[in-house]
């Protein structure tokens, strides 16, 4: 049986409905609610980065809760194991894991998701995170080695960023953080760039073809 196509950005997310720590969930049921979802794998329960940044995620949940975001975690382990090891975190760090993990012992999720790097291992997945829009595409996908524990700060940053550009028609330049100036679009006419160095006073001008503008006054 050949490999599921790995998803790319703007690729509709592959659907999947699986057994978590939270019961059953399907992600459609989740997205055509209205949520965003983040969903990440982890190569093993009982691992000490993987316990490092579920215990971030844990710390960080009312932040993407408040963005409208659903964290989702992923790992071929059972259902039984994440629950064993949610309770350890809890119990060894005083945080409560508050987000479902899905027990993929198939491989159901992981495999669609390109999860598998067989050239790490066959066995366990690697730390990948893929953001998944309210209307089930994938805006953005991340991949770590075993080795190196995710930035959640960055992770959050994505979605202000990806959210912002698409309520304000804009993009988003290097390092951007909230309250920072966009990146308006770029002139696509001549007559329209001529229009845009005519207009230089309304924007923070570099040149033609890159101007920034706070978003209170940007244009939607």
């Amino acid at each position: 049986m050949s490999e599921p196509k790995m998803p790319r950005i703007n690729d509709v997310a592959p659907d999947f409905e699986a057994k978590t720590t939270h019961g059953m969930m399907k992600l459609s049921d989740i997205t055509s609610g209205g949520k965003w979802v983040v969903l990440f794998s982890h190569p093993a329960d009982f691992t000490p980065v993987c316990t490092t940044e579920f215990v971030e995620f844990s710390k960080r949940h009312d932040e993407f809760a408040r963005r409208n975001v659903q964290l989702l975690g992923n790992s071929i382990d059972s259902v039984y194991s994440h629950i064993a090891w949610v309770r350890n975190i809890e119990q060894n760090f005083q945080v409560k894991v508050p987000f479902p993990v899905i027990a993929d012992l198939d491989q159901k999720v992981a495999r669609a998701y390109g999860m598998v790097h067989e050239a790490v291992s066959d066995t366990a997945t690697v730390r990948a995170v893929f953001v998944i829009d309210s209307r089930n595409v994938i805006r953005a996908i991340i991949y770590y080695p075993m080795s190196l524990g995710r930035n959640v700060d960055e992770i959050v940053r994505i979605v202000d960023a990806l959210q912002t550009a698409d309520a304000n028609a804009c993009s988003t330049p290097a390092n951007w953080q909230p309250g920072d100036a966009v990146i308006v679009p770029a002139p696509v006419t001549q007559a329209d760039a001529e229009k845009r160095v005519a207009a230089m006073a309304d924007f923070e001008f570099c040149d033609w073809y890159i101007s920034k503008k706070k978003l209170d006054t940007a244009a939607k």
